[in-house]
């Protein structure tokens, strides 16, 4: 076991758990032994293991400057789809007053 899991385990924090995880993907330890050892139940470490694996392929599905760009490119199409439609509600009102000028 590494060095984090070498100290008495009073509470589990998030570095903890990641470290007990990567040894367990590591395959230095099972999550058997490890719920001996740290008096966890299997289904709690296997839990620990599913939320790593979700964690790390979030991290991997893209890099935070493609998330930013792609946040970028729906904020600039919202601004243009919002312009678009305030110029039509423009011209809705501009029509609408010609229309009761020529009523009158």
């Amino acid at each position: 076991m590494s060095a984090v899991m070498e100290e008495e385990i009073k509470y589990w924090t998030a570095q903890r758990k990641s470290a007990l995880v990567l040894e367990i993907i590591q395959g230095k330890t099972t999550v058997t032994e490890a719920s001996r050892q740290f008096d966890s139940t299997p289904a709690e470490i296997e839990e620990w293991v599913d939320q790593g694996k979700s964690g790390m392929e979030s991290a991997l599905r893209a890099k935070p400057e493609d998330v930013r760009e792609q946040y970028e490119r729906q904020l600039k199409d919202l601004q243009e789809a919002y312009g678009e439609a305030m110029l039509e509600l423009r011209a809705g009102e501009n029509l609408q007053s010609l229309l009761v000028k020529d009523e009158t």
